[in-house]
Formats: C-alpha cells, sequence, structure tokens
C-alpha cells in the first residue's frame, strides 16, 4: 500500500488500547531495522525524520530510502512524518516533498503565537492531505537542533488544551508530562537509586495525561522523548570503550500505562542509536582486523531489529493491529 496519513491508524489506537511507535530515521540499516520488524509483527509503523536527519541525509535520499521500506513491506501501513518542524517553511517542504504527516513545534513560542504558527501550518497541511502534530509544554533535553535546559522544561497545563485543539485545528497533541530527549534524560539529583545502585527517574505526571484525556475525549496524544535507553546497551558501549555515566531514559511499564491510555503515539530515538552504537562498538573490539561497513552493520541492523519487535510488543501493545 502507498504511504498512509495516522488518521485510521490513531483512531484504531486510541480506541484499542495501544500505540504507534514513530522511529527516527537516519540512514539505510536504520530504516531496514524498523521496517522487518513491523512487517514481521503485522504492526503500523512511523517512519519520522528531523531536521538534523535531513541535514544529515538529504531529503530525497530519505524519502526514497522509505519508499523503498513501502515496496519492500507492501501489507502494513507506514507514515512517513517530520519531527519536530521548527518553522512553516520547513513543514511545506516536507508537505510538498511527499510526506504524509508533519510536527510544527511552536511550543517555546508564547501560546497565542503557538496557535498562530500552528494554524498556518495545518491549513496548508490539510489542503495537501497531510495530518499535523503540534506541541503544547515544553520538554528537557537534547535532539537534534532541539536543546531545552532541565529548569525551562515545562509541563502541559490541561486547561490550555481545548482553545489550542479548536483553533489550530491539529490532528494530534504532543504533550509534556516528564518524559526528556536524548540518552542523559535526567541528573542524578532528578533520580533516586533502587537496591541494585540503578537511577530510576521520577514517575510520569498521568494526572496531566488524565486531565487532557478528559477534555479532549477521543483526541490522539503523543509523547516524545519517550525512549527507554537500555541499559544493556549502554553497558555494551561501556565495555567496549565508551563513556555513559548514568544515562537513564524512561521505564518501559509507564510507557505501556501510557499506551493504553490516549497516548496514540510514542517517539524512540536513542534506543535505535545505542544499539547500533554498542553493537559496532563492540564488533570492532572483538575484530580489529576488519574494515567492511557491511560486516558491522549487518549485527547492528539485526539487533534494531530486535528492539524494535520488543517495542512493538512488549511497550506499544500494537502487534498484529496492522
Amino acid at each position: 500500500m502507498p504511504l498512509v496519513t495516522s488518521k485510521e491508524m490513531f483512531e484504531k489506537a486510541y480506541n484499542g488500547g495501544y500505540a504507534i511507535g514513530a522511529f527516527n530515521v537516519n540512514n539505510m540499516e536504520i530504516v531496514q531495522g524498523i521496517t522487518e520488524a513491523a512487517r514481521d509483527l503485522n504492526a503500523p509503523l512511523i517512519l519520522q525524520v528531523s531536521k538534523g536527519a535531513r541535514a544529515y541525509a538529504n531529503h530525497t535520499y530519505l524519502v526514497k530510502l522509505v519508499e523503498a521500506a513501502v515496496i519492500e513491506c507492501p501489507n502494513i501501513p507506514i507514515v512517513l512524518h517530520l519531527d519536530h518542524g521548527p518553522d512553516f517553511e520547513t513543514c511545506k517542504s516536507c508537505i510538498d516533498g511527499g510526506f504524509t504527516s508533519v510536527m510544527i513545534d511552536a511550543s517555546s513560542k508564547p501560546f497565542e503565537e503557538n496557535i498562530e504558527i500552528t494554524k498556518k501550518v495545518v491549513e496548508y497541511a490539510h489542503d495537501h492531505g497531510v495530518v499535523v502534530e503540534a506541541e503544547l509544554g515544553t520538554l528537557a533535553g537534547i535532539e537534534d537542533e532541539v536543546k531545552v535546559a532541565a529548569h525551562a522544561a515545562s509541563y502541559t497545563r490541561p486547561e490550555e488544551v481545548e482553545e489550542f485543539v479548536s483553533k489550530t485545528g491539529c490532528d494530534s497533541l504532543a504533550i509534556a508530562i516528564g518524559t526528556s530527549h536524548g540518552a542523559y534524560k535526567f541528573t542524578a539529583d532528578q533520580c533516586t537509586r533502587n537496591e541494585k545502585g540503578v537511577l530510576v527517574p521520577p514517575p510520569l505526571r498521568f494526572d496531566v495525561l488524565e486531565e487532557v484525556s478528559k477534555r479532549l475525549p477521543g483526541f490522539p496524544i503523543v509523547l516524545h522523548g519517550s525512549s527507554s535507553v537500555p541499559q544493556d546497551y549502554v553497558k555494551m558501549i561501556n565495555e567496549n570503550g565508551g563513556k555513559m555515566p548514568d544515562a537513564v531514559g524512561i521505564p518501559e511499564e509507564q510507557l505501556r500505562k501510557a499506551a493504553s491510555m490516549s497516548v496514540c503515539k510514542i517517539n524512540i530515538d536513542s534506543d535505535l542509536r545505542l544499539a547500533m552504537t554498542g553493537t559496532i562498538r563492540q564488533f570492532f573490539n572483538e575484530h580489529p582486523d576488519k574494515f567492511d561497513p557491511r560486516e558491522y552493520l549487518k549485527p547492528a541492523r539485526a539487533n534494531i531489529k530486535a528492539l524494535v519487535a520488543h517495542k512493538i510488543v512488549d511497550v506499544l501493545g500494537c502487534d498484529g493491529k496492522a
């Protein structure tokens, strides 16, 4: 099937108590690992591209990689989504260039300006059959060019969501309930340590999510900054020359709870990067004489596929939902 929008996908997810995985892609191996896992599990899928990915790999290459995935996985619905579009021009370029979904992130702007910018994108996107994700509230952390200090982060204000959605016409809403971008989502001071000495992050603000859901019944909610930072890959990186002390992510059981509520899209990025980096570091430590990219990218792709399969089944609950 051709690329689709997320509209029907989110309706089914909302009613079914599961979420769709939105995985950031940068190169061929990441695209292949993600889509092969989704194909094998018959799961709907969102492949998303950030401004940084477009600068790195080029818009055309990324679109063609996703189009190749659609050909190779004809039985599952796939959305091509712009992640954290910074302005109207970037969103327009992606809409004109084949994307079926875009995010306009004006969450750092004052409320009224966020509405104005988002509405402009929505009007253009809807005229071209494309859906729009917007954001209210600000997540801490770093993702490509999105950098927000912890003290500048702010939870979504539930009392604002009805006005925002009504005035902008956006199709889904990313909210801030305590998730954070990057592999270093929280400082050690923000966490506690369990009996094994492992950092445990503060719990997500499900009270905010519940209040937003009451005010926007049936409306799809999105969580950004939702990578869980798998500790086995952090360990693999550190044991093979890396230095990633105290990298900690969102507990998977909390993401599963969110997916059973009104959250229809969960963004996952850092986990894939950790899997790829850890696998490659280990490969070169074990095979210092090797130099062929096909040899070290093959196991990296396999580990990405295994990780995505785990997310689809155990976190998102969207296996068999295509």
